[in-house]
């Protein structure tokens, strides 16, 4: 039995520990419980033997918002948002598209495209800044409405209606919530180009171009574009995980790797600790839990603590993984046919068109692999050389769309699907499969067990519009507060989601200390 204490937050992944350290700067107690052997989540670094290392699943992000990196005195503990990229769209035949935040070049593309991009970014950016305010605060009800959901609503009606201007408003009400297939198809013409945007709106989602709901998915991850342009993660100390642990640790947050939490302890409908597995009980004012919120309320909480009706709720959060993660060692530097050495510090996409996203989509949903998945293709060691011997690379490859529950199970085709991953790549870039040292292949079941993400999905739950803003994750549980007395969620199933902001965390830190933090 350890001394009573502020607050507990279960698990150290980069919201946990926003969360942590904001409210440790208050004065409160706080004690970090991390089942891993090192904190960052999802954003803590990997391995390969002992020669080859990875930034983390997350191998591309934008900059963590300039008020948390100042609050929570990032730069001071040398985080660096990376180092800004493009995107480039390949092309088999090597006729390959650069797409930057407000430039479009390549082979055989129109002028009418390359003209029309950078007003088309311009345009969807402006939606995104309009609704930054359902981003930075918790998401308001729409009923029985406090001070700050007013607050919250009134500057979103401001930005939409004044911000954007009447024209301007009448396109975000009439795209807002229809898929981006149509939507790229009415600007564009070019199938790398639409291709190109339609993944950004759909990855890590269960979702194809087509889906409802798509130009949402692509407005909330412009968000992070507010912050800065898309880096790649290098590793290293300069890393978000390596920082945030800095920065709570300096605000007196323990953080206690190795700890499985078991069971949150109940009294009376209250949350007064939790239970680990080696059997000692932390006993604590509040429990801030940074879990997907279906393993929260299912097994750390437990059916019988529940409302019946919002255990229920519970289990129909959609969110199966769709996205696996293959880890390439290699013993040189892949030769993509089209690109100059430079071009491959950027991040790379195969998807050719749209319709060849929507196919690979299709087979997941029916539990199969597509013989030709999407795929995000970052090399880190361009960035960060100590990532691998000298003259060696790592390749670090985001496979879409790849079912949870694949027919015939995982154990006898996991190896056979990574190496047809690997084929795929050698039509790119002809002498990687001669390069290949070893490799990590993870698919979301792999994903679900080594990082307690339930059936391995990034973003704890789908970023579907039933499952956003203040639905998010379920009714009653969507303002980081939970049905049970002291009990509250900070991870990436809450409102905004997924994603390197640290948002969830603080937003769910600041609900705590309004509602009286440790009282």
């Amino acid at each position: 039995m350890i001394e009573r204490i502020d607050a507990i937050i279960i698990g150290a992944g980069h919201n946990g520990l926003v969360c942590a350290s904001t409210l440790a700067r208050t004065g409160m107690q706080v004690l970090c419980l991390e089942s891993s052997d090192s904190a960052g989540g999802m954003s803590a670094p990997r391995s390969i033997g002992e020669n080859y290392h990875f930034p983390g699943l997350a191998h591309a992000s934008y900059p963590v918002s300039a008020a948390i990196r100042r609050e929570l005195k990032l730069d001071q503990y040398g985080y660096v948002p990376g180092t800004a990229v493009d995107t480039i769209a390949l092309d088999a035949a090597g006729q390959h598209l650069t797409i930057g935040t407000d430039r479009v070049a390549g082979d055989n593309l129109s002028e009418a495209d390359e003209q029309a991009y950078p007003a088309f970014r311009k345009t969807y950016l402006a939606f995104a800044k309009a609704i930054r305010p359902l981003f930075d605060n918790k998401p308001p009800r729409l009923k029985d409405m406090d001070f700050a959901d007013t607050a919250t609503l009134a500057k979103l009606g401001w930005n939409v209606r004044l911000g954007l201007g009447r024209e301007t408003m009448y396109e975000f009400l009439r795209v807002a919530a229809i898929n981006i297939y149509d939507v790229l198809n009415e600007e564009f013409e070019d199938d790398r180009l639409k291709a190109a945007i339609a993944v950004d709106a759909i990855l890590g989602s269960a979702m194809g171009p087509r889906s409802p709901g798509t130009v949402l998915t692509w407005l909330q991850r412009l968000q992070g574009e507010i912050n800065g342009p898309l880096s790649l993660q290098s590793g290293g100390q300069a890393q978000l995980a390596h920082a945030l642990t800095q920065s709570a640790e300096s605000a007196g947050v323990t953080i206690q790797l190795n700890t499985h939490v078991e069971k949150i302890l109940i009294e009376n409908g209250k949350a007064f600790g939790v239970q680990l597995t080696n059997g000692d009980m932390v006993k604590a004012k509040v429990i801030i839990s940074n879990a997907d919120p279906r393993s929260t309320f299912s097994d750390l909480v437990g059916a019988p603590q529940l409302d019946t009706m919002f255990a229920n709720r519970v289990a129909q959060i959609r969110g199966s993984g769709v996205v696996a993660k293959l880890h390439l060692a290699l013993n040189g530097l892949p030769e993509f046919t089209g690109l100059a050495e430079s071009q491959l510090r950027n991040r790379l996409l195969v998807a050719p068109s749209m319709q060849y996203i929507e196919h690979a989509f299709n087979h997941s949903k029916y539990n199969e692999c597509s013989e030709n998945p999407v795929l995000e293709i970052t090399l880190p060691s361009l960035h960060n050389s100590s990532l691998a011997p000298d003259g060696h690379h790592v390749m670090s490859v985001n496979v879409a769309f790849v079912p949870y529950a694949l027919d015939g199970g995982w154990q006898q085709q996991k190896s056979t699907y990574a190496y047809k991953v690997i084929s795929l790549l050698g039509q790119y870039a002809p002498n990687l499969t001669s390069l290949v040292v070893d490799h990590e292949f993870l698919t979301p079941q792999d994903i679900e067990e080594q990082f307690h993400a339930v059936q391995g999905h990034w973003h704890h739950g789908e970023l579907s519009i039933h499952q956003s803003f203040m639905m998010r994750p379920l009714h009653g549980a969507a303002q980081y507060d939970t049905p049970v007395d002291g009990l509250f969620l900070c991870g990436a199933g809450c409102h905004p989601g997924g994603g390197l902001t640290g948002l969830p965390g603080h937003n769910a830190a600041k609900r705590v200390l309004k509602l009286g933090g440790a009282k």
